[in-house]
């Protein structure tokens, strides 16, 4: 494993901006896709330049398409209402016969125009606005489904799929029963069965943990969860990991509990206080949250010891790939808290080694100085790279950045902020790739709407 990027920032900034990438991008991602399906080919240089979209919605490089599978406002097909606002985390599961099964998160809050559609069976808390819908497509791409999956949750923003092939949603808000008129606490994760909704139910994860939740990945081999927390007030979030009472076998066995701890890298309080990519730290640590509920006080202000526990500004991504966890910080600010500066931080947490390394760092110690351009959601493409979203200002894209280091752009909104009337569209999130590697699912964040992306991925 190497200890330092190969390549200088500068020199990396210089190779982005040929592509015509306004991000400023350092590390070596030998090592992010060692041991995984994506390192069998070789990354790329990009897929040219973007298009112009006629129809002013997704502007993609030439020989990509893109199919609208679904707008916010819409009817969803199963007659339960219209798509609800704000699309935000997703993932693509395998089905049955070649279907393949879209769970999409709504991280409405108790202001959402369009909420989640209340479903008997299927309702936490009736006041929530939040949860996410299922669609269903069969093998060649069409629609055959659209449906609430989970309802009266709230800012269901990202989560992740589990090895038995369901999807956890993840709360990001802490907000208590009698708050912003909810009738139950909120902040936890719930399990989705997108085959059969009603099979999972509307049920609380409630040893996995009440806070600002993000993302989560699972290790395939042990069960173990890491999750996410998404804070940007100090005390910044926490990096946490679930240790399933029954740890692999899918259906219930999060339901019946385990034991959350939060990491502490020793004599790092904060992680933004590491610049270098490449920077390793063995012997991480795993301590036992002692209040996993919350009951009196949030997680990340509870008394941890002496040594205290490691902080982190904006923990949003996460997901699991070959034999390691990688998890994002999007960005971090000196004038709000944080011990350094950076446009977004991409580490990697081996188990079996017990370490931690930063493997990607976005600026600011660049030329390029872009105040809020920030990596969010993440995954990996069939090309043998990554695929990351970015959550800032203006127009907004999806970047492809290859094994070498190489970013490139994949596909931008097509906002003219120029003219009135214009689309005012949001943050991409929610990339996913359909198992066949043939198709990547993106949303808009808002208007929400859902992109099925298909081109030549292996070229």
């Amino acid at each position: 494993m190497p200890e330092h990027g190969s390549q200088t920032r500068r020199q990396l900034l210089a190779r982005t901006g040929a592509v015509g990438v306004s991000i400023a991008f350092a590390g070596n991602l030998s090592e992010l896709f060692a041991g995984t399906a994506a390192a069998q080919n070789l990354g790329h240089t990009g897929y040219g330049p973007l298009v112009p979209d006629p129809d002013g919605l997704l502007d993609l490089p030439e020989g990509f398409r893109y199919r609208v599978l679904s707008r916010e406002g819409d009817p969803l097909r199963s007659g339960e209402g219209p798509v609800p606002s704000n699309h935000d985390g997703m993932t693509a599961l395998p089905g049955r016969h070649g279907r393949v099964h879209l769970v999409r998160n709504h991280e409405n809050r108790h202001t959402a125009r369009l909420p989640v559609p209340t479903v008997e069976g299927l309702t936490y808390d009736p006041e929530g606005k939040g949860g996410c819908t299922a669609l269903t497509l069969d093998a060649r791409g069409e629609v055959l489904s659209e449906r609430v999956a989970v309802a009266g949750t709230a800012v269901n923003c990202a989560g992740g799929p589990t090895p038995w092939g369901t999807w956890l949603t993840c709360e990001e808000t802490e907000d208590r029963a009698g708050t912003n008129g909810y009738t139950k606490d909120h902040g936890f994760i719930f399990e989705v069965d997108p085959a059969d909704p009603h099979r999972s139910g509307a049920v609380p994860l409630t040893a996995m943990g009440r806070f600002q939740h993000e993302a989560i990945a699972v290790d395939p081999s042990s069960g173990v969860v890491y999750e996410t927390e998404d804070a940007f007030q100090r005390p910044f979030g926490l990096f946490y990991r679930f240790l399933p009472r029954r740890p692999l076998g899918g259906g219930g066995s999060l339901r019946a509990g385990g034991r959350l701890q939060a990491m502490r890298v020793p004599g790092v309080p904060d992680l933004s206080s590491i610049q270098e990519t490449g920077a390793r730290f063995d012997h991480v640590e795993w301590v036992d949250v002692p209040d996993p509920l919350a009951a009196g006080t949030p997680i990340r202000h509870q008394d941890f010891g002496p040594r205290g526990i490691t902080h982190a500004q904006k923990l949003e991504g996460c997901y699991w790939g070959g034999r390691s966890v990688y998890f994002v910080s999007s960005f971090a600010r000196s004038s709000e808290g944080s011990a350094g500066d950076h446009y977004g931080q991409i580490w990697r947490y081996d188990p079996a080694r017990r370490s931690l390394t930063l493997v990607i760092v976005f600026g600011p110690d660049t030329d390029v100085q872009l105040p809020g351009e920030s990596p969010d959601n993440i995954c990996l493409a069939p090309s043998g790279g990554l695929m990351v979203c970015e959550d800032g200002n203006g127009a907004q894209h999806v970047y492809g950045v290859t094994r070498r280091g190489e970013v490139y752009a994949m596909a931008r909104n097509a906002q003219d902020i120029g003219t009135p009337g214009a689309p005012e569209w949001g943050e991409f999130a929610g990339v996913a790739f359909s198992p066949d590697g043939r198709t990547m699912y993106v949303n808009c964040y808002t208007p929400g709407t859902t992109f099925a992306v298909t081109g030549p991925w292996r070229r």
